[in-house]
């Protein structure tokens, strides 16, 4: 057990709630071999089986499931005894969350508040808003409903937004209303929750088709191949807003309505630190309406900046 160590544990927890190597070392920030050879060296260390794995699947062994409550448990442990210690010190810091995106210059702005701390565990939003609720993280970089922020006990400033425009084959860069775009929805609900229910509304308000998907291209260079299939532009999703384009295809900005996402930084309702409340002002503040609030600009009914609200 002495070789044992608290990120390889991390790195089990994180497969065993994906289970899929890819998806787990994306969410953590590291190569997937370098996240298979933890793995078995924790295995190694442990004298167990923790994962059965062929090319088609990841389940979790008899021993890996026994094992993974009692590995959160710990994990529990070692980040309370890192904020007591915080506490101690008179220098907590403040755990941050988020999706794909951060303010460029966060640091800078809140250095002269807190010290702020970015979790590692990139995750989607619907579950890094939990996690701010259940007290894993402070504060959180996510999209969210206002019937979220209800559920969970959350509150939400704007901190940033995106224009999404659409991909499309040929060479044609003009504008594509959003009735003439595809916008895909993916079978993977655990994964893609956010993201499809903001598309499923989107194709309902403005006309757009939505694309039933179960390979998880929402992103990445699978996307680029839906892209090439359909005879439609695709709407890119947050995640791919900065990908750089394959160099047959092209970025169309879409109109009538221009589609809006937006990121909020959310905070449990009843946290009452200096230091949270302090980083939420020091990056929220000045940061205006990005142009979600035009006439011409959609969000979804339950986004907390939409119209009307």
């Amino acid at each position: 057990m002495t070789g044992v160590e608290l990120r390889q544990l991390r790195y089990f927890v994180a497969v065993a709630e994906e289970l899929n190597f890819g998806r787990a070392a994306e969410r953590l920030l590291i190569a997937g071999p370098s996240l298979s050879q933890q793995i078995k060296a924790l295995e190694r260390d442990l004298g167990v089986r923790l994962f059965d794995r062929d090319r088609r699947s990841v389940s979790l062994t008899p021993a890996g499931a026994a094992l993974l409550p009692h590995t959160r448990s710990l994990l529990e442990r070692a980040d309370d005894l890192k904020r007591r210690a915080g506490r101690l010190s008179g220098s907590e810091s403040v755990r941050l969350g988020y999706v794909n995106w951060l303010p460029a210059d966060l640091t800078s702005r809140t250095a002269p508040v807190a010290r702020v701390h970015v979790d590692a565990w990139v995750a989607p939003s619907h579950t890094q808003a939990a996690r701010v609720a259940d007290g894993s993280l402070d504060l959180a970089v996510c999209w969210v409903r206002t019937e979220d922020l209800k559920r969970l006990g959350l509150r939400a400033r704007l901190i940033g937004a995106d224009r999404l425009y659409a991909v499309a084959k040929g060479t044609d860069t003009g504008d594509v209303a959003a009735r003439d775009m595809d916008v895909l929805i993916d079978d993977d609900v655990t994964s893609w929750a956010s993201w499809n229910e903001y598309a499923e509304e989107l194709a309902r308000d403005t006309g757009a088709k939505a694309v039933r998907i179960s390979d998880g291209a929402i992103t990445g260079p699978a996307f680029f191949d839906h892209v090439r299939r359909c005879t439609r532009p695709v709407l890119n999703s947050p995640k791919g807003q900065t990908t750089p384009l394959p160099p047959d295809l092209v970025r169309r900005e879409v109109d009538a309505p221009k589609v809006y996402w937006t990121w909020s930084l959310v905070r449990r309702e009843s946290e009452l630190r200096t230091g949270v409340l302090a980083v939420v002002d020091a990056l929220c503040d000045g940061v205006g309406d990005l142009g979600i609030r035009t006439p011409d600009a959609w969000l979804p009914s339950d986004d907390p900046y939409a119209l009307g609200r």
